[in-house]
């Protein structure tokens, strides 16, 4: 079955997150979770619609050269076999329901400090530092593979915060850092998904997000309060994740 609605709320995240370099994974999984969808579902739907989101905003980057592979390696490197790790490990349904609960919580928190620190990754951004790019690409990839997302709502504000670049290029780095965790996560959905794929479904919302997501990477991000934007995902996706926690900690 189709909820038509779904599809306009997937068309609008697409739409929205594709104007600031991410691909709507959480909230993808926010919406699926307050619609009860099966949990192998919702993560290989998420990560698939990641993909096609995120591949249309990264070519742009990278014609407008706005990607420094260089730099942005030692991120990615360890995080594509931690996503996959994360991918094929076996979690309790409620276990991942909280989970989720939590990372979509602690994603709201970061993308509110990171608007209250605006114009800051402008002024000196920093060489970056290797252990560190590491170590956050391998923890932000491991999460990324057990909730089911790219993670680039949690690395984004991180590499913000952490002045490791122009905003420009942090949301080029984390394009690229949702791609290929997206891909790495569906690989090892894949390998342990027994069930038939629910294709109708599936297809309009990827029509959906194509479409969304095309639209919002081609038009210029200057046409919209990016603060604004950022906060008002803030407020969806924690509501999302106090919903998703308060149901399946029994707390009501």
């Amino acid at each position: 079955m189709v909820h038509w609605e779904l599809v306009i709320l997937f068309f609008t995240i697409a739409f929205l997150y594709a104007s600031v370099g991410f691909g709507g994974g959480s909230s993808y999984l926010a919406i699926m979770a307050l619609y009860a969808f099966p949990v192998k579902e919702m993560k290989l739907i998420a990560l698939i619609c990641n993909l096609i989101v995120v591949s249309g905003g990264l070519t742009i980057f990278i014609k407008s050269k706005e990607l420094n592979f260089k730099k942005a390696l030692p991120l990615v490197i360890l995080s594509i076999p931690m996503a996959y790790l994360g991918a094929r490990w076996p979690l309790k349904q409620q276990v991942f329901f909280i989970l989720l609960g939590c990372s979509l919580l602690m994603a709201g928190l970061l993308l509110w400090i990171e608007t209250l620190k605006k114009g800051r990754t402008e002024e000196r951004p920093s060489k970056g530092n290797l252990l560190t790019n590491l170590f956050l690409g391998a923890v932000i990839g491991l999460l990324s593979g057990l909730v089911g997302i790219g993670g680039g709502i949690f690395l984004s504000p991180l590499l913000n915060l952490l002045r490791w670049d122009t905003a420009r290029k942090i949301a080029a780095t984390a394009s690229l850092f949702i791609l290929v965790n997206s891909i790495s996560g569906i690989v090892g959905q894949l390998q342990s998904y027994h069930q038939a794929l629910p294709m109708q479904r599936l297809l309009w919302l990827c029509l959906a997000v194509l479409l969304g997501g095309q639209l919002g990477s081609r038009l210029s991000a200057n046409k919209f309060s990016l603060s604004l934007i950022k906060r008002i995902t803030t407020v969806l996706v924690c509501y999302a994740g106090a919903e998703v926690l308060l149901k399946h900690l029994n707390i009501v």
